[in-house]
């Protein structure tokens, strides 16, 4: 039987948001999130990363530095709660009209949100219930690609949540609930949802 998941986005709900992370050391988790990680963890979630990473894209630097941005989120969860995100989904092409420079990137492609490609990908790969998953973002995209996917939508107010709940960044239709950071999100998800 398919299982749902918690699909998280990275810069902004896991880690600070800071911008484009050229150096490892500078990818920093939020206060909490490991500890939500484990949380969802413990209750059997299926933890997955879905991010938008256009950095090889816009020639910011390479694939393999953003695989190594992901070991190093992987190894800080670890240390700080024993935590772990079962997969790592992201999207690393971005248009020539949006930005995309480097050819191999530079393209449409339905993994980017708020296109489903990620989410779509992970549920073939692991059996998983969209239906009954949730996405947490703290971007419109998070929520237009919950929408788009047949998933919960949760908008955190970290990294660039507080400017699109005011209207200053993105527009988005309506969460199915907002919270503070990451580990209110995951108290609504283990209080209204069922994992198994």
């Amino acid at each position: 039987m398919a299982r749902p998941a918690v699909f998280l986005d990275r810069d902004g709900v896991l880690n600070q948001e800071v911008g484009y992370i050229h150096r490892l050391e500078d990818l920093q988790l939020i206060p909490g999130a490991a500890q939500a990680v484990r949380r969802l963890n413990d209750a059997g979630w299926f933890c997955c990363l879905a991010s938008n990473q256009s950095g090889p894209a816009r020639d910011y630097y390479s694939i393999d530095h953003v695989h190594a941005l992901h070991q190093r989120l992987q190894e800080l969860l670890a240390a700080s709660a024993s935590a772990v995100l079962d997969a790592v989904y992201f999207c690393p092409d971005l248009s020539r009209p949006e930005g995309g420079v480097v050819a191999d990137y530079a393209g449409w492609t339905t993994w980017r949100k708020p296109n489903t490609g990620m989410l779509v990908a992970a549920a073939w790969d692991h059996n998983l219930d969209l239906s009954r998953s949730v996405m947490v973002g703290d971007k419109a995209t998070d929520i237009d690609l919950a929408r788009n996917a047949g998933c919960y939508g949760i908008l955190v107010q970290t990294g660039f949540g507080d400017r699109v709940l005011e209207g200053s960044y993105q527009h988005t239709s309506q969460p199915d609930y907002i919270a503070e950071d990451l580990a209110a999100a995951v108290e609504w998800i283990c209080t209204h949802l069922v994992p198994r």
